[in-house]
Order: structure tokens, then sequence, then C-alpha cells
């Protein structure tokens, strides 16, 4: 409980105006809701404010490495919520975990990286068609709802929670940049000045992870399939280059696309002895770990979080936590600062959904822009800054097309 304190504390707009507001108007009441997301301190934030609005929660884990696990006992012990989450799940463990927030027949569907989701159409269509929407938090998942929303498979509205600007721009770049750093130094102590540090993709995350890389002195080197924001990245002033030309020149590698084998057999082939491979995307496919079996002559953990991995030659190669999410397996995941604004997105998307109960088609859904707004005013107000607002003669002119 005192660790969730401590995050309530650095949370005030889900732990105290969107509380305070839920507890008084129970927009949420008898709502079951369906999470799946990183159990963590941050995410009890966001469960207790669910519950203040009058919703039932299950919730299971959205890795099967990323759960603390005294915060798991604590949301069943002290909040009544049914909680499937353990730190070292098998894989079998932690689908069937999912199942049983599936087979509860959830109301709305809160989901971190779209495994939920997923698995609701897959193997519970019917219940999947009498879900009233979801939310979803990673790009990985929006990715996997896009997709299905191509398909017209989707049974449900879902809102893009991870495409909010309140979300993406803060969570993806400052929350993933400073963890994943926070991570990789928890689990190997090294030092990143003047390091060579490979960052595969440059979206919000992969920017983020650079820039923070660059302001500890690393050498940044980013790889990227997108011109344009290969473009970006050469014009914010990181060397932009080919993987196989960069595995060659790397210390360490940070992997964030959201796609599998970033980092396979023929870059490995050709790394340094000693180097360090970690993933900051959601599923452990980025670094394809298979490769990384077959190769190797032998395997040992040095380190907790750090496998060393020998090849035939001599050299070692290191991943760390397994090569799933390096800033929560090795280290605590985001700041509860930036968690914030991301669970505040949540929340208030859960209880639109609700307020819009069969009036959204089943596609994909940006945040409404109300609520993406009203998130970062409740957040300057927690910060005490106040802002500027247009006059209404400024109102007019930006209205108008006459001079």
């Amino acid at each position: 409980m005192l660790q969730i304190e401590w995050a309530e504390m650095h949370m005030p707009v889900v732990a105290r105006f969107i509380r305070e507001r839920f507890e008084q108007e129970k927009p949420l009441k008898d709502v079951r809701v369906g999470a799946t997301l990183h159990v963590t301190k941050e995410t009890a934030a966001l469960v207790r404010t669910l519950v203040a609005g009058g919703a039932e929660v299950r919730l299971a884990a959205s890795n099967p490495l990323s759960t603390q696990d005294e915060v798991a006992a604590a949301l069943a012990r002290h909040d009544g919520v049914e909680v499937c989450a353990w730190r070292g799940m098998s894989e079998d463990e932690y689908f069937s975990c999912i199942r049983w927030v599936a087979k509860w027949e959830p109301n709305i569907v809160i989901d971190d990286g779209g495994d939920l989701h997923a698995t609701l159409h897959k193997e519970y269509p019917d219940v999947a068609g009498r879900v009233w929407g979801g939310t979803e938090e990673t790009t990985t998942g929006v990715i996997r709802l896009r997709a299905m929303e191509k398909e017209g498979v989707l049974r449900y509205p879902a809102i893009a929670v991870n495409d909010a600007k309140t979300k993406t721009m803060f969570d993806n770049r400052y929350g993933t940049g400073q963890s994943t750093i926070d991570g990789i130094l928890r689990a190997t102590n090294i030092l990143l000045a003047g390091k060579i540090v490979v960052v595969a993709g440059y979206g919000w995350v992969g920017r983020g992870i650079a820039n923070r890389a660059r302001g500890m002195g690393a050498r940044v080197i980013v790889t990227e399939v997108d011109p344009i924001k290969a473009l970006e990245a050469v014009m914010d002033g990181f060397d932009v280059m080919p993987m196989m030309e960069a595995a060659r020149r790397g210390d360490v590698f940070i992997t964030a696309t959201g796609n599998k084998k970033v980092i396979r057999r023929e870059h490995i082939e050709v790394m340094k002895d000693g180097a360090i491979l970690a993933n900051a995307g959601h599923f452990n496919v980025e670094i394809w770990v298979p490769d990384l079996e077959e190769m190797a002559v032998s395997k040992r953990v040095i380190r907790p979080n750090v496998t060393e991995y020998r090849l035939p030659d001599g050299r070692r190669i290191y991943l760390l936590a397994e090569g799933r999410l390096v800033n929560l397996v090795a280290a605590e995941g985001h700041p509860s600062e930036v968690m914030d604004m991301s669970f505040a997105n949540q929340a208030l998307s859960a209880e639109y959904l609700v307020k819009n109960r069969g009036k959204l088609e089943p596609r994909l859904y940006m945040v409404p822009r109300e609520v993406d707004e009203e998130v970062a005013r409740l957040k300057l107000r927690a910060l005490g800054i106040e802002i500027d607002r247009l006059t209404e003669e400024q109102k007019e002119y930006l209205s108008s097309w006459q001079l």
C-alpha cells in the first residue's frame, strides 16, 4: 500500500481530480471492467479510481515479468479487485489469466498490447459481440486493432488511448525514454557516456530513448524504415544507417519499433564482443531470441536480468530482461507523473464509452479532443500553471476568412 500511496501522491489527475468526481457521480456504477495491464503501482491508481466510480474490475497482467507482486496483493486485499497476475508467469499461465478476464464477459475492456482484444475476438466472439467498448494503451495494440478494423472483424468500438496527444507525446517519449535507460542501467550498471547506442525506430518512443541516451553522453545511431522519421532523426543530429551497418558499430542496442525480428541472426553475427541487447517495444519479438538460442554454444544468467550468450567464436552477447520490456522487467516502468496523464485518458475514455453505449460503431476511434484537452488542463492545474485564453475577438478572427 505504501508504494501505491507514493504513486498516487505523484498522480493528482487520476488519484485526486478524476477520482473525487467519480466518487460523487459514480459514472461506472455496476459496470464490469476487464483490464489487461502491467500490474504496477501506477496501474493500481487507475484501478482504484475505476472502483471509486462504481466499477467492478478484473485485472490480468499484460506481461509475464512486469507484475509487482506486492501491488497485486494490495489491490486484492484492500480494494476488493480480482487480480490474476504474478511476476514470472509462464506463457500458458499468462494467457489463462487473460481468458479468465474474457470469460467474465466484461462490459468495458482496457488493454495494453492487444492480447485481451485478440483473445476475445479469436476465442470468445460471442462475448466480444456483447462488449460495450474497449481502450488500448500501446502503439502495438493500436496496430493490432487497426488491422482488425481493416479486416472487418472488430466487434466493438475501441478508443486508441495510445494516440491521445497527452499520452503518446509524454508517456511514449518522456516515460519510455527515461525508464528504458533506467532499466538498462539497473540491469548492467554500465557507463553510457562514450558508448555507441543504437536505437531501432524513431517514433515517439525511439525519440525519447535517443535523446535521453545522448543526454548521458552516448553516441547515438538511429535505424529506421520510414524515410520521414529517418530524415527527422538526421535533422535532430543523429547518425542514421541500416541495422546491418549499425550492428558492426554498436555497444548497446535498443529496439522500439513494434515489429518482429528487428535484430536477428545476420545482425548478431557481426556484433562486437560484449554487445548489449535491450527491448523497449511491447512484445519479446523485436530481438529474435530463437536466433540467439540457436547460435549460442553456452548460455548463463550473469546478473539479474542479464543473460550471456557465448557464440562459437568466443564473442559474448548480453540479452536484457529475456528480450521483454526492459523498463518494466529490470526497473519499475514509467514514472508516476507521466502515467498520470495516460491513465487519466484511460479512465475518461472508459467513462465516455459507457455514456455513449450503443451510439458508436464497431471501429477504432481517437480519444475525443475534449477528453485529451481536459487531461492537459488538469495536469497544468496540478502543476500550478495557468495559461492564456482567447478573447472573443481572437476567436472570431481565427474562425473567419475575412481580412
